[in-house]
Parts: C-alpha cells; sequence; structure tokens
C-alpha cells in the first residue's frame, strides 16, 4: 500500500451535515486523521463569496468558503465529491452535481481534491463512491476498503439511531464518532409541535440557520426534523400525497413535511431555504398546496448571506403567536362542545327518570 496522504480535510457544508458520520468512520478506518473546517461564520460567507459569482446560491458560497478555510489551515487533500443521484433518476441539483468542478475553476491555490462520483442512474454506487475515494488517497488494499465501509455505517446507523430518537443533532453526532451511544430519556410534553422542512446544510448550521432549531426550542416549541423520520416513512408520505420523487433531498423537504402533516400531530410547517434554490421553490409550492387544502399552517423563510436576524426573528414569533392562539382556539371549542354534550347527556338521563317516575 502506497498511502499518499495522512490526512483529509471535509468542509463543513453540503454533504457534511448528512453523511458526516459515515465519513468520519470510513477515512479514520483507512488510518487518516480527519481535519474538518471551522464552523460557519460570517467570515467564511464572505470569503466564499469573492469567489463566486453573484447570483450563486448561499449553500455554494458557504461551501466555497469553507475549502478556502481548509486550505489556510495546510490541507493537501481536501474531500470534495460529486453526488449525482442517489438512486436512478433521484437527482441531485446541478451546483451540487458540479461541486468538483465549481471548486476547480474558482480557486486557484494547488491542492489534491479527492473527488469520488456517486451517480446510482449510471450505476455507480456507493461502495464504487468510497472505493473511488480510497484509491485516490493511494490506498488500494480491497479488504481494508471494505472493512472501511462498514466502520463508515457503523457510525452512520448509531448516529442515525439516536437522532430519529429525539437526541439533537449535535449530541448524536458527537456521541457518534466518539463510539458512544445514549437513549433518549422521556421527551417534555410542549404546548406546540412543529416540523422544519429543510436541507440538513440549512438547517443544521447554526450560522446560516440563525441558530432557528434554539430559537424555537427557546419558545416552548417541540420541533421535528428529517432526522426524526425514516426513508421509508418519507416515501410512503411522498406517495400518499400522489406525489413523486424526483429531487435526491426531497426527502428532507417534502416527505418529511408530508409524514407529520399526514399524521396530524404537528401544528405547523416551517419551510428554510437558501434564496433563489429552484428544486427548494417547487417542493415548498407542492406542500404549501396540501397545506392549504387540510387546513395546516406554513411559512417559508428564505435565507441568504445579507438575511437580518431581527427580521428573521420577527416573522418565526409572529407565526408560532398565531399557531398557539390557534390552538387556544380549538382547545376553547373543543371544550365547549364536550361540555354541550355532558349537559345534554345529563338532561336525557334526567328525564328518562323523571319520566320513569310519572309511570
Amino acid at each position: 500500500m502506497n498511502k499518499k496522504f495522512t490526512k483529509i480535510g471535509i468542509p463543513r457544508a453540503i454533504s457534511y451535515y448528512n453523511n458526516y458520520p459515515f465519513y468520519y468512520g470510513f477515512f479514520t478506518a483507512l488510518g487518516l486523521e480527519v481535519i474538518l473546517s471551522d464552523k460557519t461564520t460570517t467570515k467564511t460567507i464572505n470569503e466564499g463569496t469573492k469567489y463566486v459569482v453573484s447570483d450563486t446560491c448561499l449553500p455554494i458560497k458557504v461551501y466555497t468558503g469553507h475549502v478556502v478555510n481548509l486550505i489556510n489551515k495546510g490541507c493537501e487533500a481536501i474531500f470534495i465529491p460529486s453526488i449525482q443521484s442517489t438512486n436512478y433518476k433521484i437527482n441531485n441539483c446541478s451546483k451540487i452535481r458540479g461541486l468538483p468542478e465549481i471548486i476547480r475553476n474558482v480557486i486557484n491555490v494547488p491542492f489534491t481534491m479527492i473527488e469520488p462520483t456517486l451517480d446510482k442512474t449510471e450505476n455507480i454506487s456507493f461502495n464504487d463512491f468510497c472505493f473511488d475515494a480510497a484509491y485516490s488517497l493511494g490506498i488500494t488494499d480491497k479488504k481494508e476498503i471494505k472493512k472501511a465501509i462498514q466502520a463508515g455505517w457503523s457510525v452512520y446507523n448509531s448516529f442515525m439511531k439516536m437522532a430519529k430518537s429525539g437526541i439533537n443533532y449535535n449530541e448524536a453526532l458527537d456521541n457518534a464518532i466518539k463510539g458512544k451511544f445514549i437513549k433518549k430519556t422521556i421527551d417534555i410534553v410542549k404546548p406546540l409541535s412543529v416540523v422544519i422542512m429543510g436541507h440538513g446544510y440549512n438547517l443544521f448550521d447554526e450560522r446560516i440557520s440563525l441558530n432557528l432549531i434554539k430559537k424555537l426550542e427557546k419558545m416552548d416549541v417541540k420541533v421535528f426534523t428529517s432526522l426524526n423520520v425514516s426513508k421509508e416513512e418519507s416515501l410512503d408520505a411522498i406517495d400518499q400525497l400522489g406525489e413523486v420523487q424526483y429531487w435526491a433531498n426531497e426527502l428532507e423537504l417534502t416527505g418529511t413535511a408530508a409524514h407529520y402533516m399526514l399524521k396530524g400531530n404537528v401544528d405547523g410547517i416551517i419551510a428554510l431555504s437558501a434564496f433563489g434554490c429552484g428544486p427548494d421553490s417547487l417542493m415548498v409550492d407542492e406542500i404549501a398546496y396540501h397545506c392549504k387544502e387540510i387546513g395546516m399552517p406554513l411559512i417559508h423563510l428564505t435565507i441568504d448571506e445579507h438575511t437580518g436576524e431581527a427580521g428573521f426573528i420577527t416573522r418565526l414569533e409572529a407565526f408560532i403567536d398565531m399557531l398557539l392562539r390557534k390552538k387556544r382556539s380549538k382547545l376553547a371549542k373543543k371544550s365547549i362542545h364536550e361540555n354541550k354534550l355532558s349537559y345534554e347527556n345529563v338532561t336525557i338521563k334526567k328525564d328518562k327518570v323523571l319520566t320513569g317516575s310519572l309511570k
């Protein structure tokens, strides 16, 4: 074996938020030290913005900034995958598909790009993707690579089990990469619950989402995300709506929102997307149509590098206040209805007793 590198840099953006547990398990099992870019800051966004044209979407600007951050850290090998399709004709957007080409054409600093391709439409499987990455690093022992794939799935599955049980994203991730598994304690019932439909790279990046989940929790709102829904549940929900999956990330948006909307156990839906994202706008419109049919409240929050926190919070607070007033009104009507039924039931029984006594 002729390993070319001892370290590999991974940008803390795009596929990181869904796949990092696997990446970590896989690369560490191959004997590499994983170097992450720093968490997203305004500086990260501004740095990435310098390299791309102005109408590039926020996630790509952020991704570019993270690559620059890794280069500044001295990373010689950076993992920049091309995830074309996750199933037959289930595609990613063009910018995510072309990430290696985008970075290659905008950053002219020398470094080695590890750029495996996942394209199930073209019969390039996830195992092929992993072998391609390993070969690019100079690792050719197939047994070693297969063991590393198993190690990656072990970390990933542990993360998903914890996240699905309700353990928050950061805690589940931290425990998974440390090889720990914790169980969810009894959850406290909260007055309101919402589901957020959004890509992991928008939602779980605290700078991009402006700490949306923490803000909702401070408002005493229970939050559900795509991590609480299995792939099978998302696909089933899309099918029940009479829709079909087209986009690779549709399970995070349409499938997640549909699952909770159909179950009827949330008070509202929050759609979070980057300004100008074509696929997101189609998916949000799709869910908005079905929400209107059943009277489910929905708010669409769009973000870009200029989004101000004050306006963001104002819209969020107004939406939560509306949900609370709606729920109180619903509970009041239910209470009045139940009291009326109870009164009528007592009156009927009383009439029967009186009628019986007159006979």
